[in-house]
């Protein structure tokens, strides 16, 4: 079963093709890594998914329902949550409070305590639940942002550059909070660096000047001659 689907997608920029005719499928429950270079139209393409970009062409598909003009906040409501690549966290309120910001975009009052403890425990900043989350270190508030998207329960999680700014221990740690997402969730991650890509991804998508350039699974990227040369830098 695909939870989305996207056909002939396109985003054009006062003449500039940042996304040309995607096609892409997303089976439910998978883990799919969107790869590329600098400037491929990755952040656009996930703009046009979430609801924060109207497409110039084409159609988004969620769930059997046609969502391509759909506002990002209806997405929300219908299970899709993300996270940005710059982290957009409120610094002045507390995580506990960032995170009941997200939750109350799905549940009622009396759920939310809940909700939240279980988003702070999964991602391991339940012990920092009452500190600012302007006070904590990026790769922190990566979490936290994470915990954000956790609290709105989604039926979709997609990730823009999650690890970044992660240490590595964090980033083993990410790994495993991954998998663990991907038993609830269709996961969509967008992500530079390629050993979590190569360890999570059940599937690759590349994109290169806003077009699909491949896909399959991680092995096959790798060894794909197309994206070493484009991407990988050999070949």
């Amino acid at each position: 079963m695909t939870i989305l689907s996207t056909r002939g997608l396109s985003k054009s920029f006062a003449g500039l093709k940042a996304v040309q005719g995607v096609d892409l499928n997303l089976p439910k429950g998978q883990i799919r890594a969107l790869i590329g270079p600098n400037g491929a139209g990755k952040t656009t393409l996930v703009g046009l998914l979430c609801g924060r970009i109207a497409p110039t062409a084409g159609t988004v598909m969620f769930d059997g329902q046609d969502i391509s003009n759909l506002p990002a906040h209806k997405r929300i409501n219908l299970g899709i949550a993300y996270t940005f690549q710059v982290t957009s966290v409120f610094a002045n309120l507390s995580v506990d409070e960032n995170v009941a910001l997200a939750a109350r975009r799905r549940f009622s009052d009396a759920k939310v305590a809940g909700v939240v403890r279980d988003a702070l425990e999964k991602v391991g900043l339940f012990d920092r639940a009452d500190q600012n989350a302007g006070d904590l270190s990026y790769g922190h508030q990566r979490l936290l942002e994470i915990a954000m998207g956790l609290a709105q329960q989604p039926r979709l999680l997609i990730l823009d550059e999650p690890t970044q700014g992660l240490a590595e221990a964090e980033v083993t740690d990410f790994k495993a909070l991954v998998r663990d997402l991907a038993k609830t969730a269709t996961v969509l991650l967008i992500e530079h660096n390629m050993s979590v890509v190569m360890e999570l991804a059940d599937q690759v998508t590349v994109l290169n000047f806003g077009q699909i350039l491949a896909e399959g699974t991680p092995a096959e990227i790798h060894a794909n001659q197309l994206v070493q040369a484009a991407y990988l830098g050999t070949g």
